[in-house]
């Protein structure tokens, strides 16, 4: 009950948060204006609506949930409110997971809307929806709960400019993760090349949450990748805030 109530209150205040609403504005105007640049474009107009729609969607959502996540514990410690939220019987993983899942729930929102207005377009063009669509967007929430426990983690030790820098190298470092598997290919045997290993195995491969290109150009995607995308994004979000949850109990806030 006290994660529940945590978690409401957080969404309850995330929401009325402006910044949300003008990238929630700006999102909206990249969708509707896939479908014009579509009209101008020479080539297969729906590849375009649905490639920018679905890039859109993951961008938006990404700054969204960094923007939110790295402020989380700096601003209940600007506030005072922390002190008196951890001197009532609350512990700290609950006051932690009560944030997370309140900030899943307000991305979870926003991600709904920018998705019936991005459906809405491609319904507009095509007058239809392909169910692989929807495989994607679950695959973006997926990242952004992925997301969203790192900003936190960094939040819990780091100011929200320097949380945010975190979360975002993060983020594009787990797009690009690939070049780091052929770096380590090149590298000769030796410390450097088994330290280099090491790193590539704690990074997360954010690919693994990418079908964007398999969507808009109908390639097969075998279905077990599907539930093993799905369990890596969960387990990986479960790591990350237990690592949050054991640096912000080792934090003294007196």
């Amino acid at each position: 009950m006290k994660i529940k109530a945590i978690a409401l209150n957080t969404f309850k205040e995330a929401i009325r948060d402006r910044i949300l609403y003008l990238l929630l504005f700006f999102a909206a105007v990249c969708i509707i204006f896939s479908r014009l640049l579509a009209l101008l474009t020479v080539g297969d107009r729906v590849k375009i609506i649905i490639d920018v729609g679905l890039a859109s969607l993951s961008l938006f959502g990404v700054l969204m949930a960094i923007l939110m996540g790295t402020g989380l514990v700096y601003k209940e410690i600007d506030k005072k409110t922390i002190y008196t939220l951890l001197s009532k019987p609350i512990h700290r993983y609950q006051f932690l997971l009560g944030k997370f899942l309140g900030l899943v729930l307000t991305l979870f929102i926003m991600l709904l809307l920018m998705s019936i207005i991005f459906l809405a377009v491609v319904f507009l063009h095509t007058f239809k929806i392909e169910w692989s669509i929807f495989i994607t967007i679950f695959f973006i929430f997926i990242e952004l709960c992925l997301i969203t426990a790192v900003a936190i983690l960094f939040s819990c030790f780091s100011t929200p400019i320097l949380s945010s820098i975190f979360s975002l190298s993060f983020y594009l470092i787990g797009h690009f993760s690939w070049g780091l598997e052929t770096l380590i290919e090149k590298i000769r045997p030796g410390i450097g090349k088994i330290m280099a290993q090491i790193f590539y195995i704690f990074l997360p491969n954010l690919e693994n949450f990418n079908f964007k290109t398999e969507i808009v150009h109908h390639l097969p995607i075998p279905s077990n990748i599907f539930l093993l995308s799905t369990l890596y994004g969960i387990a990986y979000t479960i790591f990350i805030l237990l690592l949050a949850m054991l640096v912000f109990r080792k934090r003294d806030f007196i």
